[in-house]
């Protein structure tokens, strides 16, 4: 029998050309070291240098005419990338039209040796133990809904509306009652041996969590994982992850990929936030990348939010996800306020929004949830009415706070003597409200009630419940100690306005998700709005606002009716791709061309660019079973393009610089 002595080894590179597996001789005195899994260094003979990869898998010795190169060096004997991880990265890519490298970027940190030995002579974790208390609470919380521990059980892809409460879980903390639901349901998977991985958005959702699960006991057995850990602690909890123990990992986008052990459950909270949106190559969402685990894995998938996305809703629509109720419906109760006969219209707090705040500051904080931070984010011209711009970089000019000379949000600069270019006035005014200026405005509104501000640049996670006007940024709602005793949504004529597709499900999310803070029982007034997205919230229906936008999408090919892909370049790559993706075998079909509604191509178009070549930029849309052969042939595109303009090899002049991006699955038709 002959030995195994042949390495296949992935290179870590950004290179699309070397997204493949590379064939490595194994020398002798590495042979106990080189295990599948493991770090190496292997020589990269067209580039001259030596480079980092892992070891893929073991291969019999072949015949070959030209000799293998072989390993340099095994990095770390710590098995890294697991098989099942490999399979996920290269599965997530290949539907992603991008490399397997830029996935496992994402999923396996940076070698930390201090961490690593501390590791490796540490002793094994115990194994976790749940208290029958803590279960008895968690099958408790589970049966708020019908069915719903059965399908976890089951290994079922769910998705539950959650409970649009708070929940006090000690004296001094309030938590959603989303983050009970998730715990409730890890807590389960954990008393049976089995692990979970809880997403979420930003910390202070993974806070509520661990919170939750720390009341409950299982703090030992949580593997936090999150970008704002220093990379020792992130690359020791990934080595937790590694252990055959099972842990609840609970953390960002990036936590999905964990490798944790016996995988009974991941559950995404809130997956319509843009923060689940990977901005990196190969740009795989969260919620997609769970799609494919659970798929590899065959655990359950649960997706949880105070509304539905769009995404979801297809899921529900098509029979993949099975949607499961409450066993008793929970509704905030939302007014929808508008301006009364006699009032003006310019008036940002209708009079029964206005008195409502004032009954409820008697007995507790009230919010009120601004669109935009800071004084006055936009100013503008007070004749012509154009925004006023900085005369040094075209910034948009705002005031920092009442009196003070506007400055430039892009370089900061005070313009100390603006004159409209356009009327050669000297006058602006301010187009908007920010939180700082709502602040100041109520705070003259309700003299001697305290004020809260809370948005980026003031960060507040909770208050107590004394009587304050707590005034937020949309995602930026601090929780309050009982809940808020009346919520006012100010500014969503203005959200609405936005030049997105998805603004009006956007709203619903944000309003939504403020709403859910409310005490029971208390006001939540939504002003100014009016329409599907304002009756969807205040009849708490969000999931049949998914289902219009969905039919009003279908007929127009908008995501995520169809996919759609967008491909940007040289115009000469540009047009080579659409042309080899529109002649690929199962690729786009006749039917979906040029003639028919709205197209499958749309472009290109040129992009602006300073300086270089000129670009083009054109998008793909395609049906879902169409996805794989789309997805090859961009991808082959993006491989021929990057051998076009490869460096110049013993004396051959060099292309032109590879700019073909190509990103799948773009939310959003913006060109």
């Amino acid at each position: 029998m002959t030995e195994l002595r042949v390495a296949r080894v992935l290179i870590d590179s950004p290179l699309p050309q070397l997204d493949r597996l590379f064939d490595y001789a194994i020398p002798d005195h590495l042979l106990p070291d080189a295990r599948p899994g493991v770090r190496v260094r292997v020589p990269l003979r067209s580039a001259g240098r030596m480079v980092d990869g892992y070891l893929v898998e073991l291969a019999e010795a072949q015949e070959s005419p030209r000799p293998l190169s072989e390993l340099d060096a095994v990095v770390s004997p710590v098995v890294v990338l697991t098989p099942g991880l490999y399979a996920l990265a290269r599965r997530a890519a290949d539907r992603a039209a991008g490399s397997a490298g830029d996935i496992l970027r994402l999923a396996i940190p940076k070698r930390m040796v201090r961490a690593e030995k501390a590791w490796l002579g540490a002793a094994p974790p115990e194994p976790p133990s749940v208290t029958a208390h803590a279960l008895e609470w968690a099958d408790r919380s589970l049966g708020g809904f019908n069915g719903l521990a059965g399908a976890l059980d089951g290994r079922e892809r769910i998705a539950v509306d959650a409970p649009p409460r708070p929940s006090r879980i000690a004296p001094d903390t309030e938590v959603g009652a989303w983050a009970e639901l998730l715990a409730a349901a890890a807590l389960r998977e954990l008393a049976a041996g089995r692990s979970s991985v809880l997403v979420v958005p930003d910390y202070r959702d993974q806070a509520q969590l661990e919170a939750v699960l720390d009341a409950r006991g299982a703090s030992p057995s949580v593997v936090r994982v999150d970008a704002r850990q220093s990379g020792p602690e992130r690359y020791s909890a990934f080595l937790r992850t590694l252990s055959p123990v099972a842990c609840i990992v609970v953390g960002n986008r990036s936590s999905v990929y964990a490798p944790a052990h016996d995988l009974g459950l991941i559950a995404l909270w809130d997956d319509g936030d843009p923060l689940l949106s990977e901005p990196l190559s190969p740009g795989v969402h969260a919620r997609d990348a769970a799609l494919v685990r659970q798929e590899l894995d065959g655990c359950a998938l649960l997706f949880a939010g105070h509304t539905r996305t769009t995404d979801v809703e297809r899921l529900v629509a098509v029979g993949w996800v099975r949607e499961i109720l409450p066993t008793r419906r929970e509704t905030p109760r939302v007014v929808l306020s508008a301006t009364r006969e006699g009032e003006a219209r310019s008036a940002r707090l209708p009079s029964a929004a206005f008195a409502s705040a004032r009954e409820a500051l008697a007995s507790g904080p009230v919010l009120v949830q601004v669109s935009r931070p800071g004084y006055a984010p936009v100013l503008v011209c007070a004749d012509c009415r154009r925004p006023a711009r900085c005369r040094h970089c075209a910034g948009p000019l705002r005031a920092r706070r009442a009196g003070a000379a506007p400055e430039c949000g892009w370089c900061g600069r005070a313009a100390t003597a603006w004159r409209c270019p356009h009327c050669e006035s000297e006058r602006v005014r301010m187009a908007s409200s920010g939180s700082e200026r709502t602040a100041d405005e109520l705070g003259r509104a309700f003299p001697g009630v305290r004020i809260i501000v809370a948005d980026g640049e003031h960060p507040v996670t909770q208050v107590d419940g004394r009587p304050a006007l707590v005034v937020a940024t949309r995602g930026a709602e601090p929780h309050a100690i009982g809940g808020y005793r009346a919520v006012i949504l100010l500014d969503g004529d203005r959200m609405l306005l936005a030049e997105d597709l998805r603004i009006g499900e956007s709203c619903l999310r944000w309003w939504s998700n403020a709403a859910a803070l409310a005490a029971p029982g208390a006001p939540v007034h939504l002003v100014g709005v009016t329409g599907g997205v304002a009756r969807a919230l205040a009849t708490w229906t969000q999931p049949a606002y998914a289902r219009a936008e969905l039919a009003e999408r279908a007929p127009l090919r908008m995501p995520p009716t169809v996919r759609v892909a967008t491909v940007e370049g040289l115009p000469r790559a540009v047009d080579a791709a659409l042309a080899a993706v529109q002649s690929a075998p199962g690729g786009l079909a006749p039917t979906y061309g040029p003639d028919a509604t709205g197209g499958s191509v749309l472009g290109p178009v040129a992009v602006p660019t300073e300086g270089g070549p000129a670009l083009a930029r054109a998008l793909v849309r395609f049906d879902y079973s169409q996805g794989r052969a789309v997805a090859e042939s961009l991808r082959a595109s993006v491989i021929a393009e990057a051998l076009r303009s490869r460096k110049a090899v013993k004396g051959r002049p060099a292309g032109p610089r590879n700019t073909l991006k190509v990103r799948v699955d773009v939310p959003d038709l913006d060109l």
